[in-house]
């Protein structure tokens, strides 16, 4: 059995990032870029005018009191301009194409206008309020770099670039297998000794709401031959295989004996933690295997703690360790062995709040939840109003 932090360690020392797919611009958010991105383009294209106002021509002077002659209108998007003559002007619109004549732009709250005519209120310098083609990037330059993490407003700005499509370090196939004879649909009457499959709803809730995506699942009996079967078939298929349940001692549990007459690597099986005591990380060939507890909450918790960091590093994303912060603790806790703690906590006024119900069967109160309570082996107990390390849930 092995510390929480050293499991971690593990996970990441065996996920390399996995090999580019060409994305379209509009499928690409939250993904990393495969090479550099060069600009096609100088970013504006063209002189633009920077806000609503008045493109001034040659004039001896543009201080206070000078008057300009209005000779056209320019929006943005036209391509028919004027040409600004001696103390000519024209008005002007944000974005719209700077004429061919202009030394300045002039914003409108800094002119009275008299019908065909402006009156300077201010003074103001030469090549004021200009965008100039290429101030943003000049056509060849590096837009983005290879590694870039592309956010909502790097899509913003490749799309104002015009480049509609670019290869991307590509997202695991992940597989999601539930065991149980008690399992059944939702749906489904329930008989006495049954229950409803919920780990694969919430593991793919989970998976969807981090920005990945369930390629395969499974449903295998407490049988042997057919737990090696199904597990053959999803580590196949997928980059990343997730069972639940059917990992522990118990004389109907076969997927540990799956996995060994498969010849999965066991990189570690039992952590030291409550709940997910019973956990097995695993590899073969190009697939990484999470063996997880069946009871719901120890499995969506280790899906935070433990897969999710994988997923992420699979896809060459930023660290997918849930965020972590300090916060005090409502309540006391004293912890009743000498494993480490995940516990299910609500944030209340800067406070961190205990929630009842930690067993790792019960899912009603992690539906409350919005963090984990990490407390380390080493942490026995703490006091109300102790500084605790909580863990962001997504």
């Amino acid at each position: 059995m092995i510390s929480v932090e050293r499991a971690k360690e593990l996970v990441l020392e065996n996920c390399k990032a996995l090999g580019s797919i060409k994305v379209d611009l509009q499928t690409s958010l939250d993904h990393t870029l495969f090479h550099d991105l060069r600009s096609p383009i100088d970013l504006p294209p063209f002189d633009q005018s920077a806000m609503d106002g008045y493109a001034l021509g040659d004039s001896s002077s543009y201080n206070k009191g000078i008057s300009f002659e209005v000779i056209a209108e320019i929006q943005a998007g036209d391509e028919d301009l004027p040409n600004l003559a001696h103390e000519k002007a024209a008005r002007i619109f944000t974005g719209a194409p700077i004429p061919p004549g202009t030394k300045t732009v002039i914003m409108q709250e800094k002119t009275t206008c008299d019908e065909n005519s402006i009156e300077l209120n201010a003074d103001i310098q030469i090549n004021e309020n200009i965008r100039t083609a290429g101030e943003q990037i000049k056509s060849g330059e590096v837009a983005l770099k290879k590694g870039h993490y592309l956010n909502p407003a790097s899509i913003g700005f490749l799309a104002s670039l015009g480049i509609e499509s670019f290869e991307v370090y590509r997202k695991p196939n992940i597989a999601i297998a539930s065991t149980g004879n008690e399992l059944i649909p939702i749906g489904t009457d329930l008989k006495h000794g049954q229950i409803y499959e919920s780990n694969y709803s919430a593991l793919n809730s989970a998976i969807i709401n981090t920005h990945f995506a369930v390629n395969d699942q499974g449903k295998i009996k407490d049988e042997l031959r057919k737990t090696i079967t199904a597990i053959d078939d999803l580590i196949s298929e997928n980059d990343v295989v997730i069972i639940t349940g059917g990992i522990s001692v118990g004389d109907h549990d076969y997927v540990g004996k799956a996995l060994e007459s498969l010849g999965v690597e066991t990189i570690f099986y039992k952590v030291k933690q409550k709940p997910g005591k019973p956990m097995l990380f695993g590899k073969k060939d190009n697939s990484l295997i999470f063996a997880l507890p069946g009871n719901p909450a120890a499995a969506l918790t280790c899906y935070y703690e433990y897969v999710l960091p994988a997923l992420r590093k699979l896809s060459k994303l930023p660290s997918g360790f849930l965020r972590k912060i300090k916060l005090p603790i409502s309540h006391a806790y004293t912890k009743s062995d000498q494993r480490a703690h995940f516990l299910k906590a609500k944030i209340e006024n800067a406070k961190v709040v205990l929630l009842d119900g930690q067993s790792s069967s019960m899912m009603h109160t992690y539906a409350h939840a919005d963090c984990l309570i990490y407390l380390n082996e080493e942490t026995q107990s703490v006091n109300t109003g102790d500084l605790v390390e909580v863990h962001l849930l997504p």
